[in-house]
């Protein structure tokens, strides 16, 4: 755990009389992408927002690092490293990319004894807003407003304004919805591309796209886990293939 980016111990999360989490863990790895899948109702997008700190668990400890952030907001996560994105695309549409992107820049460094300068102007939050674009490979597109991209180039900018904060681990909640194969294989390129660099839980409907990133995948049924392990176990265990893969699978 220690060596470990982000990490859940023991969480569970109750609804009412609901239980949506069960008594999870789980470890980040540097360097990889971690892939959460399960049905619908499994308890993923629960478990994204719990390790966001958007949600506190009702059990169990959340770790950054090694040190316990359980009861850390939000913001004070995302200012340790932490990045997300969410299912439906929260972009600025009628502001340009670039201006989305500057945006969440300056969010994650602010100076509130410049407050009677003009924001547009500050160069740090310019200069990583470039960076970010950069990594996102979305460079020719910087002057569009962003409401004029693609679904494709929409998730792709999200993921950009989540670089722009600068963070060490990322939590994607399902990047590749609604796309077809032409704007997956960017998306697919892209997510490669930040391995390096980060730590990366992914939660993703689309298997075959989970199979081909993935390093290792949890599998989640009723707020469980039922299986863990690299992506060749997970298709050989019989239990994921009757809860969730399919027989035959």
């Amino acid at each position: 755990m220690q060596d470990s980016p982000l990490s859940a111990r023991n969480i569970s999360h109750r609804f009412g009389g609901l239980v949506a989490i069960d008594r999870l863990s789980l470890d980040l790895a540097p360097g990889s992408i971690h892939a959460v899948i399960g049905t619908n109702g499994a308890g993923k997008s629960t478990l994204v927002s719990i390790l966001a700190g958007e949600l506190a668990p009702t059990a169990g400890q959340v770790f950054m690092n090694g040190q316990d952030v359980t009861r850390w907001s939000q913001p004070r996560r995302a200012r340790a490293g932490l990045g997300r994105s969410y299912q439906r695309t929260s972009i600025f549409p009628s502001l340009s990319v670039h201006e989305n992107c500057r945006i969440a820049a300056q969010a994650s460094h602010q100076k509130f004894w410049h407050w009677a300068s003009p924001a547009a102007g500050c160069r740090r939050s310019a200069a990583t807003a470039d960076r970010a674009l950069a990594l996102a490979g979305l460079e020719s597109e910087c002057g569009r407003i962003a409401g004029a991209l693609s679904h494709g180039r929409k998730r792709q900018l999200e993921i950009a304004m989540s670089l722009a904060t600068r963070p060490r681990i990322l939590l994607l909640d399902e990047p590749l919805a609604g796309m077809g194969p032409e704007e997956t294989e960017p998306m697919l390129a892209l997510l490669e591309s930040l391995k390096p660099d980060h730590a990366i839980l992914l939660v993703e409907h689309d298997m075959d796209a989970v199979f081909r990133v993935s390093e290792r995948i949890t599998v989640m049924v009723n707020g469980g886990i039922i299986a863990q392990g690299d992506p060749a176990a997970i298709r050989a265990n019989p239990q994921v293939q009757t809860a969730y893969l399919g027989d035959g699978s």
